[in-house]
């Protein structure tokens, strides 16, 4: 399996073309329009409802994007879907309703949060939410994940759909709730083979890593996150073959 061309041909909308002072802000149903009115890739993030539905929001805890406190899967997705989003004036998206919204006009490259805590196989749930909202969606989309784990558990789930890893130079400094032990394993992207990848997605700055190379060589798409300058993005695309970007027109 390989990625489609539609993942290789346009820069990808980092949470939607989101822009505060515009009154869209990530991951919304505004900033996802945008991003279809523009012609851009859309990446998103989905976290899990209480009562197992996949909900479009980047953050295990609604704190910093709702007037709301405490973690996502607390709240049934009717109590989600009735939490304005700060700074927007629309409600946090169900993933199901972003795809009748999207319906194949763009690119989908979907991020499976973390369900675990330290990137283990505590997981299960959200990715049968999401297989369960992808079934029967015509557009070109893409899974992925930081955790290995969720990634693999796609292949059994939607195998037919392309995956993913998400991927870090996994500095310690930068990932407090892993454990060094975590970061170590992951930094080298042992698990590529294992969960059927044909494709990570690399933070920008660590492009030039060993391991990076070595996937390419053997055919991987290398895409990365998360650009934020016309500069940066033509230092990226010297190894990545696209892009994740935000604050400012790709």
């Amino acid at each position: 399996m390989s990625l489609p061309p539609a993942f290789l041909d346009r820069p990808f909308a980092h949470r939607a073309l989101h822009d505060r002072k515009a009154g869209r802000v990530e991951n919304s149903m505004a900033s996802i329009r945008a991003a279809i009115d523009a012609g851009y890739g859309i990446e998103m993030d989905v976290q899990l409802t209480s009562d197992g539905h996949a909900m479009v929001f980047h953050d295990d805890l609604l704190d910093r994007l709702t007037a709301e406190t405490g973690p996502v899967r607390a709240r049934s997705r009717a109590e989600l879907a009735a939490i304005t989003l700060s700074g927007d004036s629309g409600a946090i998206p169900a993933l199901d309703d972003v795809l009748v919204l999207v319906a194949g006009q763009v690119p989908l490259l979907i991020e499976i949060k973390d369900q675990d805590g330290n990137m283990g196989p505590d997981n299960g749930p959200l990715e049968q939410a999401v297989a369960n909202a992808l079934q029967g969606y015509q557009g070109d989309v893409a899974l992925m994940s930081f955790n290995p784990h969720s990634v693999a558990a796609m292949a059994d789930l939607s195998p037919h759909i392309p995956r993913g890893l998400t991927t870090s130079s996994y500095d310690p400094r930068f990932w407090p709730d892993l454990s060094a032990q975590v970061c170590d394993r992951l930094r080298d992207i042992p698990d590529y083979a294992r969960t059927g990848a044909c494709f990570i997605s690399h933070e920008a700055p660590d492009l030039d890593r060993h391991r990076v190379a070595e996937l390419k060589q053997h055919g991987a798409s290398i895409l990365c996150w998360t650009v934020r300058s016309a500069k940066a993005e033509a230092q990226a695309r010297q190894i990545a073959d696209n892009v994740t970007f935000e604050g400012y027109m790709a």
